[in-house]
């Protein structure tokens, strides 16, 4: 009980929590993403135009932050770059897509802009290939 209750934490835990995180994270991202790249033709006229850029290059935008780098951050390699575009993608998702609906409509991206916020700043851990590289 009192290890529930403890502010401290072991590096090895941390670095589980990272793991499961990322890889939770990135396998449902990319499903997201998948989706996405296999409906393309369907969403291109309907999607969101984000910074007046065209439908079809908006789409091209989250396809590549959807599915490649959610990819990278399931693998752990180049995780704070690649959640970068993961937390603008989301945040457009949050704040403009859904109108800050937090708990509605938009709480699915209110949930992967908070973890992919998170991953960027925590890091992948050291179970990925940034932290295998890194030694």
């Amino acid at each position: 009980m009192k290890k529930l209750l403890s502010i401290h934490y072991s590096p090895l835990l941390y670095n589980l929590s990272a793991l499961v995180l990322r890889l939770i994270a990135g396998v449902l991202m990319m499903s997201h993403g998948y989706d996405k790249l296999v409906h393309y033709g369907e969403k291109k006229a309907t999607f969101y135009n984000f910074l007046n850029i065209g439908t079809e290059n908006s789409l091209l935008l989250a396809i590549f932050a959807e599915f490649f780098c959610a990819l990278f951050i399931t693998l752990g390699l180049f995780t704070r770059v690649v959640a970068i575009p993961l937390v603008i993608i989301m945040g457009v998702a949050v704040f403009k897509v859904h109108q800050m609906d937090f708990f509605q409509t938009g709480e699915k991206a209110s949930l992967f802009l908070s973890i992919f916020i998170t991953l960027l700043l925590c890091g992948p851990g050291k179970v990925s290939i940034d932290g295998i590289a890194s030694k």
